[in-house]
């Protein structure tokens, strides 16, 4: 059975819910009345929640005797379904909206390791799935949420936000429901105890890929510095709301054929090559937003996201699970993801002081100088070396 099109529309419900909460976040929390430094507070907390929990959460999954991933997943988004409930009256204390906008982004970050999991468990399992294609919907759906959420919003104001997040919860649990999973990983005795086993063995066995989660971090500040402050960078170009929905339905959208094609391009070279590629491309568009005088610069610097985020969001899944052992692979996931989860706090803390006090000029370069640190780590770390078992530190 090919699971492509199911698993798309599970990926491309994930990512709508993704574009609205990340991708507006700035935009709901400055119209409820909060500073950028408390926007980058809350986020930063949010951050440091999953990241705690993330690794709990794949230890929990990976046991043989805990549900199924659908099963985990699907119990998550009813979570998540309340949380956007509860958002959605208008009137609501600064503390509330803090709890309840901060838990559900700590829920959505933590969803991320699962859903890839998901998708290289049906594939380990000898099922058809382009994790590719499906992801690059994912983007689509991006693309088209941040568009018409950015009209929307400069239309009826910042409530538009919660109530796309409960619609797209909704569709997600729905598709979820019609995936056809089963959880038929078992463990050898010793492979439990492994599996059992804490963060600091984790790290121990996986050297190398240690060293390589440091880069992506810095990575990833790079690239959460300029996403979730994106309507303070598009403001200083001279755009608003619409114009900051655009660029990132520009960007999505250059994802696609990167993500569409790189079943193809995995034949050309291994999944290191394009993972460490990948490293460039976000310094440049740390760069290109930087130097960009007005939006029409900054629309044409969002094709730098072809393969910069594109590539190492498929990339990296693959990376992962080429050097993970069996009892280890959603910890894997997990540890990749939580790279992107520690990016969120550090660049959310950073973000909202520096524009506070600096501006958005001193953030952008601060993006610059971290894309170019990450790049450097990662290009020397996740070399040829370190792919497979037998390869493994």
């Amino acid at each position: 059975m090919n699971l492509t099109i199911t698993y798309s529309f599970i990926q491309a419900f994930y990512w709508m819910n993704f574009a609205a909460m990340t991708g507006f976040t700035s935009v709901y929390l400055l119209h409820t009345g909060f500073s950028n430094t408390q926007i980058g507070i809350l986020i930063a907390v949010a951050g440091a929640v999953a990241s705690l929990l993330q690794p709990v959460l794949a230890s929990y999954a990976d046991h043989p005797k805990s549900p199924s991933l659908k099963k985990i997943v699907m119990g998550w988004t009813v979570v998540l379904l309340l949380l956007a409930a509860l958002l959605l009256p208008i009137k609501k204390s600064f503390v509330l909206t803090a709890l309840l906008y901060g838990a559900a982004l700590s829920f959505l970050q933590m969803l991320t390791p699962l859903l890839n999991s998901l998708g290289m468990e049906s594939l380990n399992q000898g099922k058809v799935l382009n994790y590719g294609v499906a992801r690059g919907i994912g983007s689509g759906a991006y693309a088209a949420a941040s568009y018409v959420l950015g009209i929307l919003v400069a239309r009826f104001g910042e409530k538009a936000v919660p109530l796309a997040m409960l619609v797209g919860f909704t569709a997600f649990l729905a598709a979820l429901f019609v995936f056809p999973f089963r959880k038929t990983k078992t463990q050898k005795p010793r492979e439990t105890a492994q599996s059992d086993a804490g963060p600091l063995l984790f790290f121990r066995r996986y050297k190398r890929f240690t060293l390589t989660l440091c880069g992506c971090v810095f990575i990833y500040v790079s690239h959460v510095l300029l996403n979730n402050f994106a309507y303070q960078i598009v403001e200083s170009k001279g755009g608003g709301s619409s114009q900051m929905g655009l660029g990132i339905a520009l960007a999505a959208v250059m994802e696609l054929p990167t993500m569409f094609l790189f079943g193809h391009m995995l034949k050309k070279a291994r999944a290191d090559v394009w993972f460490r590629l990948s490293g460039i491309f976000f310094l440049l568009k740390a760069l290109g937003t930087l130097l960009a005088p007005n939006m029409p610069i900054f629309y044409a610097v969002q094709v730098f996201q072809m393969f910069g985020w594109a590539l190492i969001t498929v990339a990296s899944v693959y990376y992962v699970n080429s050097i993970m052992e069996e009892q280890d692979a959603i910890k894997g996931q997990a540890y990749m993801t939580m790279t992107y989860t520690l990016g969120c706090v550090l660049g959310a803390l950073i973000g909202g002081a520096l524009i506070d006090a600096a501006g958005v000029n001193a953030m952008l370069l601060f993006a610059v100088l971290s894309g170019l640190v990450g790049m450097v780590i990662v290009m020397v770390t996740a070399g040829p070396n370190n792919l497979k078992k037998k390869l493994r530190n």
